[in-house]
C-alpha cells in the first residue's frame, strides 16, 4: 500500500531547496490543469521541482523522498532524451482511493518543455505497448497488461500526464468532457482554491486520505482513547509551504465541530509530546524540531505549524529523518 507521507515528503523536497533571502513566489495551478483531473480524486497535492533543484542538497532528497512513480516516469522521459532535470518544472499530481478491482490510482502532470513528436517517435521505434484512446497514443513504462503498469502520453509542449491506465483514461474523458472534473468537486476544490498560489508546496486531502496520513504521520495519537473515532471526524486536510529564511509547513485539519477541533488539537500535542521523548536519545535534531511544532485550534480548523532553519533542515536530512519508501 502506498504511505501517505507523500506530501509532506514532496513538501520537505521542494522546500529545503527553497531557502532564499526573500520570500520565494508562491506557486500557482491554473484552472485548466485542475480540470484535467477526476472529480473522484481524494488526495491532490503540487511541487515546484525547478526552484527545488538549484541547490546542492536537491540530489539526496530526491533519492529519499520522491515517489517512485515520478521517478519511473522520469526515466522514461531520459530515455528518449528528454533531460527531466532541466525541463520538467512543476509536478500536480492526484490520487483516487483504493478499488477492488484496480486498487489505488495515481495519475499526475509534469509541466515543463517538451518535444512530443520527437519522443513519440522514439517510443514507436523501440515498440513499446501503447493504447490509444481518443486519438491520443498512451504509452506503457511496463508491458502494458500489469495491473500496476504507468502509461503516460503528451498532451501538448508543455503538459505530459502520467499514472496508472483506468485513471488516466478518466482524465482524457474530463479533457472531452465525458467525465466531470475535479473542480466540480465540492468538497475538495474549495480547499484546493484556499491554498492554490500560497506556497511552493501545497495539498488537499480529502476525509479518507487524511485518516490514512495522520495514522502514518502521528501513529502515538492513536494509543490514545477514542482516538479513532476523533479522527474520524476530521473532514479534510490542507498543507502549504512557504520558503524564506526559513522554511514555514502550515497544516489545518478542517473538523465538523469546533468542539472536534479543540479535541484534536490535544490529542495531537499529546502525540508529539510522546514523539519527542521517543526520538530524544537517537534524533534530537528531530526531537527538538517537534518541541517547536505550534497547535492552535480556530473555529473548526485546527492548524499546526512548524518551522525549520537551513541548518535544521540539513541536520535532519543527514539522519535520512525523512525518508519515505513507496
Amino acid at each position: 500500500m502506498r504511505k501517505h507521507k507523500a506530501i509532506l515528503a514532496a513538501a520537505i523536497l521542494a522546500l529545503a531547496g527553497a531557502m532564499l533571502p526573500a520570500r520565494a513566489l508562491a506557486g500557482t495551478v491554473q484552472p485548466d490543469i485542475i480540470g484535467l483531473f477526476p472529480k473522484d480524486v481524494g488526495e491532490f497535492a503540487y511541487a515546484d521541482l525547478k526552484s527545488a533543484r538549484k541547490f546542492g542538497w536537491y540530489t539526496q532528497l530526491k533519492d529519499q523522498m520522491l515517489p517512485s512513480r515520478f521517478r519511473q516516469f522520469e526515466a522514461f522521459l531520459a530515455s528518449a532524451g528528454i533531460d527531466p532535470e532541466r525541463q520538467v518544472n512543476e509536478v500536480v499530481w492526484g490520487v483516487t482511493a483504493a478499488a477492488p478491482e484496480t486498487g489505488e490510482q495515481i495519475v499526475g502532470v509534469a509541466l515543463g518543455q517538451y518535444s512530443p513528436e520527437s519522443a513519440e517517435a522514439y517510443f514507436k521505434q523501440q515498440k513499446l505497448p501503447t493504447t490509444k484512446v481518443r486519438g491520443y497514443t498512451l504509452f506503457a513504462f511496463g508491458s502494458g497488461v500489469g495491473p500496476g503498469d504507468i502509461f503516460f502520453f503528451f498532451v501538448d509542449s508543455n503538459t505530459a500526464a502520467f499514472g496508472h491506465r483506468a485513471i488516466l483514461e478518466k482524465l482524457i474523458e474530463v479533457r472531452f468532457g465525458a467525465e466531470e472534473s475535479l473542480l466540480r468537486n465540492e468538497k475538495m476544490f474549495p480547499l484546493i482554491d484556499e491554498v492554490n498560489g500560497r506556497g511552493l508546496v501545497w495539498g488537499v486531502l480529502d476525509q479518507g486520505f487524511t485518516r490514512m496520513a495522520v495514522q502514518q504521520l502521528v501513529p502515538e495519537a492513536a494509543q490514545f482513547p477514542d482516538a479513532p473515532k476523533l479522527v474520524a471526524k476530521i473532514r479534510a486536510l490542507t498543507i502549504v509551504i512557504e520558503a524564506d529564511r526559513e522554511i514555514e509547513a502550515r497544516f489545518q485539519a478542517v473538523c465538523e465541530t469546533t468542539d472536534d477541533a479543540n479535541l484534536f488539537a490535544t490529542l495531537l500535542q499529546a502525540g508529539l509530546l510522546y514523539r519527542r521523548y521517543q526520538e530524544n536519545p537517537n534524533n534530537p535534531d528531530l526531537a527538538k524540531t517537534l518541541d517547536e511544532v505550534k497547535v492552535t485550534p480556530r473555529g473548526d480548523r485546527m492548524n499546526v505549524q512548524m518551522n525549520l532553519s537551513e541548518e535544521m533542515m540539513q541536520a535532519l536530512l543527514r539522519r535520512n529523518t525523512f525518508a519515505v519508501k513507496m
